[in-house]
């Protein structure tokens, strides 16, 4: 850090509260990370008002995914030359105007597109957030129990979005699922000046719009791609080859840059490959799959908003109960025993799922969705959040915080890729049978997930 600013304490008036900053900085965390499971159940809600079918369901989430990936580089290079904070909360006012489009939303395309400035505005608060722990926690000890507890409150957004959206999409209409972020945009605006200070790097990374248009195009091509194949399968596969060859110009511009936004070579090691696709398998299989569950459960078993966000809780709750056991269990077993069991559980529920939907909505149908909800959530909270530390394991201290960045992209982008492909597995229809065609698929990315970690993660836990 090349300013005297870059890791200045927590102020004085709060080290009785030694927590304080993190809790702001976790909460800001929790806002963005609610708004992307929280709109799962109400989607069918709003695609009949505003007038899209699946499709359009898909693009809700991916704008969303899509902005956030490609704004997440130019966050972290802004943030690092110009504050953190700065960053944070230039990207919560950005967050609050777009959550007010959402709200506002009189069709399609005017949702899609607030649901761009969201996700960039979430790129800079997640960036800015983090990255002002490190300011506000010099010290190793502190900076390990602040991480927690954002990782614990995050994933407490994540996992009960869908329930939290279901009550008040059913109790005030799927607009307040958006216009409700306000009010928590303000107290995080009012909060995190007076709880966590500036810190910058003018020596920081350099901005390269050209590497983040070449990898953003990427996406977005195979995602457009994805999702209109089943209208013109000649189109999908020239938009994939486009993508791929975006991609690969990514990857080659990052080889050639001296300081380069997110280095390919940190994953070239075959470790480093298998958890790269860990984490791509875990974002098709199991978080891209928490976006057609609410719209099955309530096509074939009629479920009300409220009843389908109260059944997501068992694809969800052991997301918040069990990473604790998946812990002693890495500790026991070695990360790649329970990679691959843990991805052969989530396999195992969404083929228990592909079942059910070929039995149809039966009581006893109902009973084996929740069981197969139950199998790749209990897979998810075994795998999901151990995944980053051993990422930090396998990487050199100088370039963990490049790492992170990079598994971040990689978890966005896989389940934007994921949704599209599923629902194109789907046949961009309400079936059953399309149903159970996505959650086939689903078990088949997290089977490969499964052998990536036999074959590949042979090294032990440093």
């Amino acid at each position: 850090m090349s300013n005297s600013d870059a890791l200045q304490p927590v102020p004085a008036r709060w080290r009785g509260h030694v927590l304080a900053p993190a809790f702001a900085l976790a909460m800001a965390a929790f806002l963005t990370q609610l708004d992307v499971t929280a709109v799962v159940v109400v989607m069918p809600a709003i695609g009949g008002d505003l007038g899209f079918g699946l499709a359009g369901f898909a693009w809700v989430m991916d704008a969303y995914s899509l902005a956030f990936t490609g704004f997440l580089l130019v966050a972290g290079a802004l943030a690092d030359r110009h504050g953190r904070r700065h960053a944070l909360l230039g990207g919560n006012i950005l967050f609050a105007v777009a959550s007010l489009g959402c709200g506002l939303a009189w069709d399609g395309p005017s949702l899609w597109a607030a649901r761009v400035v969201q996700g960039a505005g979430a790129a800079f608060v997640i960036t800015g957030a983090m990255a002002s722990i490190a300011g506000a926690y010099p010290e190793p000890g502190g900076r390990v129990r602040a991480f927690g507890l954002m990782g614990v409150i995050s994933g407490a957004a994540m996992a009960l979005g869908p329930t939290l959206g279901g009550l008040v999409g059913s109790w005030l209409g799927w607009r307040w699922i958006f216009l409700a972020n306000l009010p928590i945009c303000l107290l995080i605006a009012l909060a995190v000046p007076r709880l966590v200070t500036e810190s910058r790097d003018a020596d920081g990374r350099p901005l390269d719009l050209t590497g983040v248009a070449l990898l953003t195009s990427a996406l977005g091509f195979a995602i457009a791609s994805l999702l209109q194949g089943g209208h013109m399968p000649g189109g999908l596969w020239l938009g994939l080859l486009v993508s791929a060859g975006l991609a690969t110009g990514f990857v080659v511009r990052q080889r050639r840059q001296p300081r380069p936004m997110l280095d390919p070579d940190l994953f070239m090691r075959p470790a480093m490959i298998g958890i790269a696709a860990l984490l791509l398998a875990m974002s098709v299989s199991y978080w891209a799959m928490l976006v057609y569950l609410p719209l099955f459960l309530r096509s074939t078993f009629a479920l009300s908003l409220a009843q389908a966000g109260l059944a997501m809780l068992a694809a969800t709750l052991p997301m918040l109960v069990l990473p604790p056991v998946g812990a002693g269990l890495m500790t026991r077993w070695g990360w790649r025993r329970l990679f691959a069991t843990g991805l052969a559980i989530v396999a195992m529920g969404d083929l228990v799922l592909a079942a059910a939907a070929v039995g149809g909505g039966t009581a006893m149908g109902f009973g084996v969705v929740l069981v197969g909800m139950g199998c790749i959530g209990v897979g998810a909270g075994l795998v999901n959040p151990q995944l980053s530390g051993v990422v930090i394991a396998l990487t050199p201290p100088a370039q963990a915080g490049m790492a992170s960045a990079i598994t971040v992209v990689l978890r966005q982008a896989g389940f934007a890729i994921g949704i599209a492909a599923l629902g194109v597995a789907q046949g961009l229809d309400v079936t059953t049978e399309g149903f159970a065609r996505a959650f086939v698929l689903a078990a088949v990315v997290a089977m490969a997930g499964c052998a990536a970690a036999m074959v590949l993660l042979r090294e032990p836990v440093k």
